[in-house]
């Protein structure tokens, strides 16, 4: 098969320089850290390649894009389901997406389910998977040949406002935010996702012109003295409701949102806010309140897209990513990373230096309350510039993660796993063990996490070098990288959904013939 996406070769110069930059910057990874990839669907960013492919090539693509990941150590895969008020998964609700089939509203033939597919594809590999959907924009034109006349902005006009030359959802009205939460939670109900994931598109950054709500704030924000208020109420009733009907409908489904990398700037009004001084915050151009709704404990992630380079010197990556540390209220953090941005910075330079993305994982790690890292986006990652991909699979991600846990969302550990058992063998240490019964909250093992230490050597599963594999292929496994002839001592823990790990196995003896 030919691969869709083939990857340039990094040069010997950048490789050395990585080797170089590991060396001197040596620090060991964390045994837990969120590592994902964002995959857009929107104008084929990502997948699939270009419009109207069959299903099969769709399919070979995507298998391609999670097996380049799986290489590189990443862990969940952030994937664009609803990018302008259409589906790219079996809906009764929206039409079929263009960017998918060629023609808004045509379903793939022979007929399949992406959504289906990718998340069953996603969990072969142990890779979360989080339903990207973008709430409030509408189509990505004004053209009305490229919209369907069955599209909701024709059947439902006086729900929409042009703005920027695409079509929006009108925010302040109840009907329309019962739509959008009702849309999501068919997406949470039918299919068997990890995670509902928002990006920074919430009302849309403003151009030149006023955002048109007048008519609805007279309507609607009669209890309001200031439009900016009603605006960030509209948006904190979709965030608020969802988090409370995604809980209700599937408690260990997660809630995550990625916003723009600046919530507020600090001023003498606003002492809260981040040493920062951009044009653009989220607060008070997109009327999003991402503190406010970590604050009230609304969302379990928050992924601020920190496309900024250490030093910046308007909106600094390191005072922007202690400003988001010490202000995550006890939620996650993973940071949104920019590799899109290397080598095509036209202002600033310092994106072509191969040593920022490793500086910003460093410093992240170094960071109290950093739980990990996303990327845009997977094309990006893949293209390898300055050698990212390299630098993650030969050093940041050499080793094995598991994802970190959510103690609000599950505390309980699975069982133990018993009877396990050891057979000897040229081709390498064979295990095989017992999955273990159900938890006190109902909950079975997922997968399994495998240790192995030298026989000389204390087992300690809180050391990540001891980790040897995170394996979601059943009850055994093969240790092909035993050394003929060295003995080991090998453990065994089963990890539930959320990721609760349970305590060790007993140890067992193993080694590898010659």
């Amino acid at each position: 098969m030919k691969k869709p996406f083939p990857l340039p070769k990094s040069g010997l110069l950048t490789a050395l320089l990585c080797l170089l930059i590991f060396f001197v910057h040596a620090q060991p990874s964390p045994k837990r850290e969120f590592r994902g990839v964002w995959i857009a669907t929107v104008a084929n960013i990502d997948w699939p390649s270009q419009k109207g492919l069959s299903p099969v090539t769709q399919m070979e693509e995507f298998r391609y894009i999670l097996d380049e990941h799986q290489k590189t150590g990443i862990n969940a895969v952030v994937v664009q389901v609803r990018p302008t008020t259409d589906a790219l998964y079996r809906s009764k609700k929206e039409l079929w997406s263009h960017w998918l089939t060629g023609k808004q509203g045509q379903e793939p033939n022979p007929p399949y389910d992406p959504l289906a597919f990718q998340i069953e594809e996603a969990h072969k590999r142990g890779m979360e998977f989080h339903a990207w959907f973008n709430p409030y924009r509408a189509t990505h034109d004004t053209i009305s040949a490229n919209i369907s006349p069955q599209h909701i902005t024709k059947t439902r006009p006086e729900w929409f406002i042009q703005y920027g030359g695409k079509y929006y959802f009108k925010p302040g009205l109840p009907e329309v935010r019962a739509y959008i939460i009702d849309v999501i939670m068919d997406v949470v109900r039918h299919y068997d996702i990890d995670a509902v994931h928002f990006d920074d598109y919430f009302y849309p950054y403003p151009t030149k012109d006023p955002f048109p709500d007048d008519e609805d704030f007279a309507k609607y924000g009669t209890n309001f003295t200031n439009k900016d208020d009603w605006r960030r109420y509209n948006v904190d009733e979709v965030i608020r409701v969802l988090s409370e009907r995604i809980k209700k409908e599937k408690p260990y489904v997660k809630f995550g949102i990625s916003p723009f990398g600046i919530w507020r700037n600090k001023t003498e009004e606003e002492p809260r806010g981040s040493d920062s001084k951009g044009g653009i915050t989220n607060y008070d151009h997109l009327y999003a309140d991402i503190r406010g709704w970590l604050e009230k404990g609304w969302i379990d992630y928050n992924v601020p897209q920190i496309y900024f380079h250490l030093g910046h010197p308007v909106a600094d990556y390191g005072k922007l990513l202690d400003w988001w540390s010490k202000n995550s209220f006890g939620k996650h953090l993973y940071v949104g990373h920019g590799p899109y941005k290397i080598n095509n910075d036209r202002v600033y330079k310092q994106w072509s230096d191969p040593r920022e993305t490793g500086r910003q994982i460093r410093l992240n790690r170094q960071t109290p309350d950093v739980h990990g890292s996303v990327y845009f986006s997977s094309k990006s990652v893949m293209a390898n510039p300055n050698g990212v991909q390299d630098s993650l699979r030969q050093f940041y991600y050499a080793n094995s993660a598991l994802l970190p846990t959510m103690p609000w969302l599950d505390s309980i550990p699975p069982l133990v796993p018993t009877h396990l058992i050891v057979q000897n063998t040229t081709e390498g240490v064979s295990l095989r063990w017992t999955a273990p019964a159900k938890a006190a909250d109902g909950n079975e093992a997922r997968y399994y996490a495998i240790y192995r230490v030298q026989s000389d050597r204390i087992l300690n599963p809180e050391n990540p070098a001891h980790l040897l594999a995170i394996h979601h292929g059943g009850t055994t496994y093969t240790d092909t990288s035993a050394k003929p002839g060295e003995n080991y001592i090998y453990a065994v823990t089963a990890v539930d959904r959320l990721h609760n790990e349970s305590a060790l196995s007993y140890k067992v003896g193993g080694r590898r013939k010659k």
